[in-house]
């Protein structure tokens, strides 16, 4: 049995489940580095497993239909919109997912404050002034009185929002089905998209990508924000209108952004976003802990033996 662990950039596959323990006839792989995608065929065409780590290497049915020898895909987390279930299905393929730890949407969300505090206390300009030998360079920006505009308001979204309650802010939700009630029970205002984009200090998104939510942060949106405004997204890259979103901050219609998510990932080292000085970039750490690393690795273990004893678990394409 031939498996394959992709992308594991912090080469902790190994150190953090016993793959020793599946025995002298499996032969493990591990890729600590992206392979590019006009090479994952060919690189994986031998393999019988394949762990993918969340939604880093796409699985789209001419890929899946690529890998002949493929019998088990393992992702980490219960949930990859990269993979193509049906596809999988048609070539009886298990997908099984492997969940993380509990303290996964909590470290989401405290990513999510570390560029709001960043963008509003501008941290990353200040620092890069000291070790020029400046001194105060900016004017920072108090959080209390602020409203804070959080898009989705589910686990991640409420916890976010609580933080923003805790400093004081004027706290507003909005999403497609979100209520009153529901957003009573988080302490804060439901408010029409519109109202959140245009009076809002900060957005933050925390939906989940779909068909109807890609985009859903559009030019109009960005339009009806001001110019004081920063936008934050920890969650998926396709939530916004990418080309809509860098024209908007090339001309400074809003103040800045932060972005963890990218719509192609690894981000390209001359993608011009690198460019902009009102942007925190993070290289997707949103779900990026030990904790949960340690979680993803143990339960794709677990999801390989269970499917090698014939009683796969966490099947996601049932």
């Amino acid at each position: 049995m031939k498996i394959a662990i992709l992308d594991d950039y912090h080469d902790v596959a190994k150190r953090y489940a016993d793959w020793g323990s599946l025995g002298g006839d499996a032969e493990v792989r591990i890729f600590n580095n992206f392979i590019p995608d006009d090479q994952v065929e060919a690189t994986l065409e031998p393999f019988d497993v394949i762990v993918a780590m969340r939604e880093r290497t796409p699985f789209p049915a001419d890929r899946i239909r690529a890998l002949p020898n493929l019998r088990l895909l393992v992702t980490t987390g219960m949930r990859n919109n990269a993979i193509d279930m049906p596809a999988c299905a048609a070539q009886g393929i298990v997908v099984s997912g492997a969940p993380g730890s509990a303290d996964a949407n909590t470290a989401t969300a405290e990513l999510a404050w570390a560029h709001i505090l960043g963008l509003f206390k501008h941290l990353p300009a200040e620092d890069a002034a000291m070790r020029r030998g400046m001194w105060q360079t900016g004017m920072p920006e108090p959080l209390a009185g602020k409203r804070l505009g959080v898009l989705g308001l589910g686990k991640l979204g409420a916890a976010v929002a609580k933080v923003g309650l805790a400093f004081g802010m004027d706290v507003v939700a909005w999403s497609p089905n979100l209520t009153d009630a529901r957003a009573a029970e988080a302490g804060v205002e439901r408010v029409d998209k519109h109202e959140l984009f245009a009076t809002s200090d900060v957005v933050s998104l925390h939906l989940i990508l779909s068909d109807r939510s890609r985009h859903i942060v559009d030019a109009a949106a960005l339009a009806a924000m001001k110019p004081t405004a920063y936008l934050v997204n920890t969650s998926r890259a396709g939530l916004v209108d990418q080309e809509a979103l860098m024209d908007a901050l090339v001309k400074f219609r809003i103040a800045g952004a932060g972005l963890d998510v990218y719509p192609e990932e690894p981000l390209s080292p001359t993608d011009s976003v690198r460019d902009l000085d009102n942007v925190i970039l993070t290289p997707h750490l949103g779900y990026v802990s030990r904790e949960n690393f340690e979680a993803f690795y143990r339960n794709a273990l677990e999801a390989v033996k269970a499917w090698r004893a014939g009683q796969p678990v966490r099947v996601l394409n049932a």
